[in-house]
């Protein structure tokens, strides 16, 4: 009876630690947030930001978790050094005064075992306002190379950039910004 008792409690605290939330740290050379907007109806355009640190929370039995994405604004990547810089000024991301945009998510909404929508503030350019994430794909598991437990996900939004104090030449170069992000994290 009690070898019984012995195997279900240690049965139980496998259980227990098995359902624990799990902390990962975004990856940098595989985490990239890109923004989109219509360029005078011409074309979209498409840039990056290279830098991002943050972490995800996932606790899979218990269908929750969190995210904080923290974006250094001064890496956006246009293609063009010019350009870079012309977006880091005043009109549009003002990087001297805000070297950094982040996400801070305050729910997760799950679909079975996978999230599908995270709901969250975006601070940019010093202003926040919620915004939600649709998650397009998510996949949890060990990373084939460096073998730790990893994760990584696509989700989008769009936002309007004047509700950012950054609509310089709206409506020509357009109001609405789709931001889209490709993360991935590990468990350190």
């Amino acid at each position: 009876m009690k070898k019984q008792l012995a195997i279900l409690a240690l049965a139980a605290a496998a259980g227990s630690a098995f359902a624990a939330p799990e902390t990962y740290v975004v990856e940098g050379t595989h985490t990239y947030p890109r923004f989109s907007y219509s360029h005078f109806g011409y074309s979209t355009q498409l840039s990056r930001f290279d830098k991002t640190t943050g972490t995800v929370v996932f606790d899979k039995a218990a269908k929750s978790g969190s995210v904080e994405v923290v974006i250094d604004t001064k890496s956006v990547n246009t293609g063009y050094a010019t350009f870079n810089e012309h977006i880091q000024g005043e009109d549009f991301l003002d990087t001297a005064k805000y070297p950094t945009a982040t996400f801070k998510s305050t729910k997760v909404v799950f679909e079975g075992d996978k999230p599908v929508a995270i709901e969250g503030n975006l601070t940019l350019k010093g202003v926040t306002k919620p915004v939600t994430l649709t998650v397009t794909s998510f996949l949890a598991m060990p990373h084939p190379m460096l073998k730790k437990d990893a994760i990584g996900a696509n989700a989008y939004t769009v936002v309007k950039r004047s509700e950012f104090n950054a609509g310089k030449y709206a409506p020509y170069v357009g109001d609405e910004v789709r931001i889209d992000i490709a993360l991935e994290a590990v468990k350190p």
